[in-house]
C-alpha cells in the first residue's frame, strides 16, 4: 500500500520563500498522516506562471535558494518524498531552463524529470523559457511501489496529436504501479471534463492508475479550480478535490490499483457534471477577484455605478469577493441620465450593503464643451460630446482611486469589448475587469443566478429588464449602434472562440451562422460588419485592463491579433 498526500495550494508567483513555508505545512501534515509522498503542483516552488522572471538572475538565485531550503526541510522528515515543480538550469544547449519535477527525500534530490511537452499556444508561452526534456519515463521505487512521474501537458498528447511524441507510451513501457502527474491547468468552462477525459482514458487504455495534482488561485487574468483528482484504470476518476479552495487530502493506493480515502474508506462518488456554468463563473470571478486584490495589495475596490446591468453584476460579485463593507460605488449623473437609474443605484447599493456616493458630472460636461468651443470655433456634440461624459467619469473614479487607495474595477462585457463598444480612457479605465469575459447575455443571465444563489434580490429586477442603454445622448439604446445582444453574441462566439466552444456552444453559433450566409444579403453585410468592428477595435483592446478569463478563448495574451493589418 501506497499512501500519497495532494498538496492542492495557492501558492504565490514569485513569492519563493513563502511557497517553501506553505510547502513545508503540508508536508508535516502529510507526514503526520503518514504519507509516503506529498505532491505539490507544477512549478509550485515559484508559482505558475513566472514569465520572464525566468530571465532574472536574481530570480534564478531566489530559485536556488529556496530548492535548498526544500531540501533542508525534507531532511527533518526523511521518511517522506517530496514531488516538487521547479524551474531547473539545463546543462545541454538550448534554452537554459528545464520546467521540472524533483523527488526529495532525507535531504537529497532522488529523481529530476524535465518536462517534455511545452505548450505554446492560447495563454501558454513554456517554449519562450524552457528547453523540453527527453523522450524517457522517469520512474522511482516508494515504499514498495513502482512510482512514475508527468509535468501537466505532457499527459495531454495520449488521444490527440499535438505534439511528435507521446509520453503516455514510453511511462506505459516502464509498467509503474502508479504515475503522479504535477499540473498548473487553468480553469474556465468545460475544462475539469476535459480532464477527466483525457487522463481517465489514458488510465483506461494503458492500464496505470493517475494521481493529478493541481494548483488553486488566481494571478492576473488567469484562475485555476484545482480540482485535483485520483483515476483508476477500471473505475476512471474515483476521487476529487474541492474547487477554487485549497485542499491538503491523502489518499491510499492499494497494491491491485485502487484508491481509497487516507482512513481506508471509500471516496465519494464523482459526478460527471461539475459546477453549474453561472455557478462556475461566479466561484470563477469572485477567487478570481480575492486573489488579484490580495497579491497587489488591494483591500477595498470602486467600481462606477451607472444602474445598468454590467456595473449591477460587478458590484455584487465585488462584494462577494471583498465583502460589502470593502466594495464602494459611485454614481455620475449626467443630463441624460434617467431617474431610474440613479434609484436603481441607490436600490442596489442598499441591497448589497455597499457605500454609495453621487457625484454630478453635468456641469463638468458642460464646463469641457464650453472651453472646447471657445478654442477650437465648433460645438462639442455628437460622438465626442458622448466619449467626453465616458471620460470624464472613468477620470472621476481614477482620481477616487488615487485619493483613497481602492481597486478601480472596470465593467465591460465580451460583447461590448468585441466591436469596442466602449470609450478609451472612459469606461475602459481600470485595473481589472470582471466580467470582461462574459457576453452581454451571459451578464443577464448571472445576474439572474447571484439574486437566486442569495435566495433574495441582491441586483434589482428594474435593472434586470431594463433596456441597455449608455445614457450618453438623449433616448439612446445599445441596439441603436449594435445588433440585438442574442444575434451579436452567436456571431462573437463563432468569430471569436471557433472551435474552442463546446460541442453544444459551437453547433449553436455555427447554425446561427449558417442560416445568415444563406439569407438575404442583409445577413451576410451584418456578419461581415461585426467581423469588422472586432478586427478595427483590437487597439482598445490592447490597451485596456486585464480581464478574468472564464472561456476557453478570452480578449489577453490569449487572442493575439494585430493591429495594423488588412481583415476581409
Amino acid at each position: 500500500m501506497l499512501r500519497i498526500t495532494i498538496a492542492q495550494l495557492n501558492l504565490t508567483v514569485g513569492d519563493i520563500e513563502g511557497n517553501v513555508l506553505r510547502m513545508a505545512e503540508a508536508a508535516r501534515q502529510a507526514a503526520a498522516e503518514r504519507s509516503d509522498i506529498v505532491v505539490f503542483s507544477e512549478l509550485a516552488l515559484c508559482g505558475y506562471y513566472p514569465g520572464d522572471m525566468l530571465d532574472e538572475a536574481v530570480f534564478l538565485d531566489r530559485i536556488e535558494a529556496g530548492l535548498a531550503a526544500l531540501r533542508e526541510a525534507s531532511a527533518t522528515l526523511p521518511q517522506l518524498h517530496w514531488v516538487v515543480g521547479a524551474p531547473t538550469r539545463t546543462q545541454s544547449p538550448g534554452k537554459r531552463l528545464h520546467n521540472a519535477l524533483l523527488v526529495l527525500r532525507a535531504g537529497e534530490v532522488r529523481l529530476h524529470y524535465a518536462k517534455q511537452l511545452l505548450p505554446t499556444y492560447n495563454i501558454f508561452d513554456e517554449r519562450r523559457h524552457f528547453e523540453p526534456g527527453p523522450d524517457v519515463a522517469k520512474v522511482l521505487r516508494i515504499g514498495g511501489a513502482q512510482v512514475g512521474f508527468m509535468v501537466c501537458e505532457d499527459g495531454w498528447n495520449d488521444a490527440q496529436a499535438d505534439y511528435a511524441h507521446n509520453p503516455f507510451l514510453r511511462m506505459a513501457d516502464a509498467a509503474p504501479d502508479v504515475v503522479i502527474s504535477i499540473n498548473a491547468s487553468p480553469s474556465h468552462i468545460g475544462k475539469r471534463e476535459q480532464r477527466h477525459q483525457v487522463f481517465g482514458g489514458a488510465a483506461r487504455r494503458h492500464g496505470l492508475p493517475i494521481v493529478y495534482v493541481n494548483q488553486v488561485g488566481g494571478h492576473d487574468q488567469i484562475v485555476y479550480d484545482g480540482a485535483s483528482f485520483a483515476a483508476e484504470p477500471e473505475g476512471g476518476v474515483v476521487f476529487e478535490a474541492g474547487r477554487f479552495a485549497e485542499e491538503v487530502r491523502t489518499l491510499q493506493l492499494s497494491a491491485d490499483g485502487r484508491f481509497a480515502l487516507g482512513d481506508g474508506s471509500a471516496p465519494q462518488a464523482v459526478p460527471l457534471e461539475g459546477l453549474p456554468t453561472m455557478e462556475f463563473y461566479r466561484q470563477q470571478i469572485v477567487l478570481g477577484l480575492a486573489d488579484y486584490a490580495r497579491r497587489c495589495g488591494f483591500r477595498q475596490a470602486v467600481v462606477g455605478s451607472s444602474g445598468g446591468i454590467d456595473s449591477a453584476l460587478t458590484l455584487a460579485l465585488a462584494a462577494q469577493a471583498l465583502g460589502p463593507e470593502n466594495v464602494v460605488g459611485i454614481t455620475m449623473p449626467s443630463r441624460f441620465s434617467s431617474s431610474g437609474s440613479v434609484d436603481d443605484s441607490v436600490q442596489l447599493c442598499r441591497n448589497l450593503g455597499v457605500q454609495l456616493h453621487t457625484h454630478p458630472i453635468a456641469h463638468l460636461v458642460a464646463g469641457y464643451a464650453a472651453q472646447f468651443e471657445s478654442s477650437f470655433g465648433q460645438p462639442l456634440a455628437g460622438l465626442p460630446l458622448e466619449n467626453l461624459q465616458a471620460r470624464i467619469r472613468g477620470t472621476t473614479l481614477m482620481e477616487y482611486s488615487n485619493a483613497f487607495g481602492p481597486l478601480l474595477l472596470t465593467t465591460g462585457n465580451k460583447s461590448e469589448i468585441s466591436v469596442g463598444y466602449c470609450t478609451l480612457y472612459g469606461d475602459t479605465n481600470g485595473g481589472l475587469g470582471l466580467i470582461g469575459d462574459l457576453y452581454k447575455t451571459e451578464v443577464f443571465a448571472l445576474s439572474r443566478h447571484v439574486n437566486e444563489q442569495a435566495g433574495r434580490e441582491l441586483i434589482p429586477q428594474a435593472i434586470i429588464d431594463k433596456e441597455p442603454s449608455a445614457e450618453l445622448a438623449p433616448g439612446q439604446r445599445d441596439v441603436d449602434s449594435l445588433p440585438p445582444y442574442p444575434v451579436l453574441d452567436e456571431i462573437l462566439k463563432l468569430l471569436i472562440e471557433g472551435e474552442g466552444l463546446s460541442h453544444a456552444e459551437y453547433a449553436s453559433a455555427h447554425a446561427f451562422a449558417r442560416q445568415l450566409q444563406q439569407g438575404d444579403a442583409a445577413g451576410l453585410a451584418l456578419l461581415q460588419r461585426v467581423r469588422l468592428m472586432v478586427a478595427r477595435s483590437e487597439y482598445k483592446r490592447r490597451q485596456a485592463p486585464p480581464i478574468l478569463r472564464v472561456r476557453a478563448k478570452a480578449f489577453g495574451n490569449g487572442r493575439q491579433m494585430p493591429i495594423a493589418a488588412v481583415y476581409r
